[in-house]
């Protein structure tokens, strides 16, 4: 059984499965599956960090009917218990406790790899389970800093992996649909998208050194990131304000609507990028901006513009986040939810199309589990089907540039140039420095 299983799996992950039905078409869902032979066949995967989100994500594959969740791999032995518990409820067998993802990775019968853990772990555990013959769920943003994008894009066209970055927004049906109604020429030719993100988020104050906890693998936790020592106003969360795990709110949420604007826009490589902001609430240990704005020019004679508050929550459009397109004939609106409204140019509301689905923006772990399986599920399909991801890595790096860019342009105090053949610096030595790592003896990322 195991072998004719994975027989399977390796058909339909190399397209050949697809290539036998002569061909899938984008609409391919996952009630189709009944109507194949084999389809029946689990998508086995292992859950890589399952703290807050990485517990309401694991929970969501292991909610789909053709999943299951064999291994649940997390540092804190506390959430990995969580979430091997929570999960045993929801499918037949328990996950098995895998502290460390590498031994998950070497599991004959494992399909792919979720990942949830901090920033810096993201393209650096993407990388070894393509290498490893494991497909990947790719939390946002999909890469610590802009080459490990590029690595990942060559990773996973030359261990032919499906590949797909979570910026859910992309499979909610109603968030497609105003991406369609823009694309047809609903308000004309769109030039400028603004993008948005407010939060209320408290001081994270001056931390101490101590010693690691002991249901901490702090050393597993640091992973490719060179050794600093452990504090106590790191874990589990505030890690996204430092520089040498995260990537600031800009990349923590920016990401969704700033990916939905470059969509938009269908624009791919910027111009020029400028960024302004920084840390101006608290005074801690907080590094990243919690107020920003980032701006891009795109040859197209069009611009995305995103405005970060992590400390002031007043509302822009009647949303904490969203997005705002202004075009030749009216602008549209999409919501934090999967909702959008189309105005004319006398700010006329001429087209609402309502949320159907509870969101809330602001929930930092699970703000809409019903629309994210929707993005699973076409993860699933392109392993099976070979059916075109929403968000394919390609897509995923991206979007995720833009913001890097925004970051490092914040850095270094000044506007970038950039080819916009392939994203690139142009003539700007200094700001190039951050288009990688430096990274631990041992741990350095291969493709």
């Amino acid at each position: 059984m195991k072998n004719s299983r994975r027989t399977f799996m390796k058909k339909a992950s190399s397209g050949a499965f697809a290539l036998t039905l002569g061909g899938v078409l984008p609409s391919f869902s996952a009630k189709s599956y009944q109507n194949i032979q084999g389809a029946n066949e689990k998508i086995r995967v292992a859950c890589m960090g399952v703290n807050s989100r990485g517990l309401a994500v694991g929970k969501n594959f292991a909610h789909q009917k053709n999943c299951e969740v064999l291994h649940v791999c997390d540092v804190d032995s506390r959430a990995a218990e969580i979430c091997i518990d929570a999960i045993g409820k929801i499918q037949a067998n328990k996950p098995r406790a895998t502290p460390d993802f590498r031994n998950a990775l070497e599991d004959k019968d494992l399909d792919a790899l979720i990942v949830t853990a901090p920033d810096h772990w993201h393209a650096p555990a993407a990388l070894l389970a393509c290498s490893a013959g494991k497909h990947v769920y790719l939390e946002k943003p999909c890469s610590h800093n802009p080459n490990e994008g590029e690595m990942l894009i060559k990773s996973a066209e030359k261990h032919k992996r499906v590949l797909q970055m979570g910026n859910q927004r992309r499979s909610w049906p109603n968030v497609a649909g105003a991406i369609a109604e823009l694309h047809a020429g609903v308000i004309g030719r769109p030039y400028f998208a603004k993008t948005w993100y407010t939060n209320n988020r408290p001081s994270i104050g001056i931390g101490k050194e101590t010693a690691v906890p002991t249901w901490l693998n702090y050393d597993l936790w640091q992973g490719p990131a060179p050794r600093k020592a452990f504090k106590d106003n790191l874990i589990h969360y505030n890690w996204h304000w430092f520089w040498h795990w995260g990537t600031g709110e800009a990349l923590n949420n920016g990401t969704h609507m700033v990916d939905l604007a470059r969509w938009g826009l269908q624009v791919e490589y910027p111009t020029k990028v400028s960024s302004n902001g920084g840390r101006f609430m608290y005074q801690d240990d907080w590094e990243t901006p919690d107020t920003q704005v980032i701006n891009l020019e795109f040859a197209n004679k069009s611009m995305i513009s995103w405005e970060g508050r992590s400390c002031n929550g007043k509302s822009i459009e009647a949303n904490s986040v969203g997005i705002i397109f202004y075009a030749e004939q009216g602008s549209m609106v999409i919501e934090s939810g999967n909702s959008y409204k189309i105005y004319d140019l006398k700010n006329n509301l001429v087209k609402e199309v309502k949320n159907n689905f509870t969101v809330d923006a602001r929930n930092l772990s699970d703000p809409s589990q019903n629309l994210d399986a929707l993005h699973i599920l076409n993860f699933f399909d392109g392993i099976r089907l070979g059916t075109r991801l929403n968000s394919d890595i390609v897509s995923g790096h991206q979007s995720t540039l833009l913001v890097q860019l925004g970051n490092i342009s914040q850095r270094v105090g000044r506007s970038l140039q950039i080819d916009p053949k392939n994203g690139h610096i142009l003539n700007d030595k200094a700001a190039m420095k951050f288009w990688s790592r430096t990274y631990q003896a041992g741990w350095e990322p291969t493709i």
